[in-house]
């Protein structure tokens, strides 16, 4: 049987309307501060903790439950006689159910003026320590944290006198979960901007959504985000229209983000599976998304579109002309929205600061543990023209180009462009020639006059040779193979301009 109750909230939805039933229903309230005072203000008879400890609130507030009588009164197993002998012995009374919320810690970091002083204030110790107690001991002790479980509560309460074992023990989970994530919260505040890599990393994440499935249709899966800003990221876009986003749908828009940030011009970025397959830029939004289909109007089919600046009503009509999965911009006009209207299953996702880039780490799950690394931001050290031939302010214009979109695409890698716009892309093979030979056999457009870059370096000739002969004029890789000299030469045999950039862009 539930008697006594201790409340606590900084949230204070519909406090007074369960303390009130919990009143109704002859059980005893205590409480401090700001509840208190709320509670006795709408005729509620609660008692302040202070008057049961027999101590003070004291030091503004931050000491007030953290006693003997508080905790032995949650702490103490009713099946064991032992406590319960002790705790009469210390004229403790049992404490039964508490609700507590803890100082809006997030909520005060979340603030662009907020002082380290300010966010430390707002570190509860009390909340924390009693719902841990109260979570403890979940077999005797009914802990809420959240009033969404209000009404669960009471009407077990109303039913049987008391909550049921399931429900405790699912309360206590919770409280768990949430004073977890609190303290990460905290870690991740005070850790900002370290440059070093923990000894022991904690990070928090906040459901989004539930999918549908994951990968395939006999996985589950979900979306979750983490705390803080969301500039940039898909988590902040708002979805205009369409069917829920899936697992693949997400991974993937989030492939496109990050290549689109390379580019500050009007760029428009094709994804399928999580690589390019049609990557342009142009004066305008409309011409990038015509030169980008044009590039493989076949694997765009059923893809991902991101574009960096406004889908207005012309760009959006010759969208509609095929199955796009996803469309994610900045903004799009309302004409633009009014065609999407007849194709309401397309996902339109407006992500207003969607150049924005984020900070943070990298991660990779792997078998009983997580791999962490730096983000990939950085592009060249250095560009030098190692062949007799240099290249041309023009291919010099789509080398880069190009450098920044097979930076994107799984490794073993090979991108080809011209007047930037990707012409070839070859992700993902075991060998580089595979690459280079997949992408000029599946190219929809001339190669002759592109340009080539790798995502690493080249282990033999033969990648120059295939460039030379599928019409490639300029090459831009890392440079830093044994072999080098093995490629310039080549090069300088057919009159190619080549040019190391010094770093790798490796991507599995």
């Amino acid at each position: 049987m539930i008697k006594r109750a201790l409340i606590s909230v900084s949230d204070k939805r519909g406090i007074v309307e369960f303390a009130t039933k919990l009143s109704q229903l002859g059980i005893e309230i205590l409480s401090t501060g700001g509840t208190a005072k709320l509670l006795r203000d709408s005729g509620l008879n609660a008692i302040d903790a202070s008057d049961v400890t027999g101590f003070p609130e004291c030091l503004d507030g931050r000491v007030k439950t953290l006693h003997p009588v508080i905790h032995g009164g949650i702490l103490a197993m009713r099946s064991n006689p032992h406590h319960m002998e002790k705790i009469e012995q210390l004229d403790i009374k049992p404490i039964d159910m508490v609700i507590i919320n803890l100082y809006p810690f997030k909520e005060t970091i979340s603030k662009e003026d907020v002082t380290l002083e300010d966010a430390v204030e707002n570190i509860d110790i009390g909340g924390p320590t009693m719902l841990r107690s109260a979570a403890k001991n979940y077999p005797d002790v009914t802990v809420i944290i959240d009033p969404k479980d209000y009404d669960k509560v009471l009407e077990e309460i109303e039913n049987r006198g008391n909550t049921t074992l399931d429900t405790r023990y699912n309360l206590a989970l919770k409280v768990f979960q949430h004073t977890s994530h609190y303290d990460t919260l905290i870690a991740g505040y005070l850790g900002r901007g370290l440059k070093t890599f923990p000894e022991t990393l904690t990070m928090t994440y906040e459901k989004v959504q539930d999918l549908r499935y994951g990968e395939n249709p006999h996985q589950k899966a979900a979306f979750y985000r983490e705390f803080g800003s969301q500039a940039g990221a898909l988590g902040g876009g708002e979805q205009l229209q369409g069917k829920a986003l899936s697992f693949n749908n997400i991974n993937d828009t989030n492939g496109a983000l990050e290549l689109l940030k390379e580019f500050d011009k009007p760029t428009i970025v094709a994804v399928k599976h999580t690589n390019p397959c049609g990557v342009a830029t142009a004066e305008n939004i409309f011409e990038a998304y015509k030169k980008a289909y044009e590039a493989d109007p076949q694997s765009i089919f059923g893809g991902i579109v991101a574009a960096n600046d406004q889908i207005d009503g012309q760009t959006a009509d010759m969208m509609k002309d095929i199955f796009l999965e996803v469309v994610v911009a900045p903004d799009f006009t309302a004409e633009a929205l009014e065609i999407f209207k007849a194709k309401k299953n397309v996902r339109l996702i407006k992500l207003e600061d969607i150049k924005a880039k984020k900070q943070g780490y990298d991660m990779k799950k792997v078998l009983g543990g997580i791999l962490v690394q730096e983000k990939d931001d950085a592009l060249l050290e250095e560009i030098k023209t190692v062949t007799e031939k240099a290249p041309s302010e023009k291919e010099m214009e789509d080398l880069l180009f190009a450098f920044k979109v097979v930076k994107h695409v799984k490794s073993n890698a090979i991108v080809l462009v011209k007047d930037q716009q990707t012409v070839a892309i070859g992700p993902g093979q075991v060998s580089r020639i595979w690459a280079l030979d997949n992408a000029v056999k599946n190219a929809h457009l001339d190669l002759k006059g592109s340009v080539l870059a790798s995502d690493a370096f080249f282990p033999f000739r033969d990648c120059v040779d295939a460039a030379y002969k599928a019409g490639v004029t300029a090459i831009i890789q890392p440079g830093g193979s044994i072999k080098d000299e093995d490629s310039i030469k080549a090069c300088n045999e057919v009159g190619i301009g080549m040019v190391f950039t010094g770093m790798r862009h490796f991507k599995h």
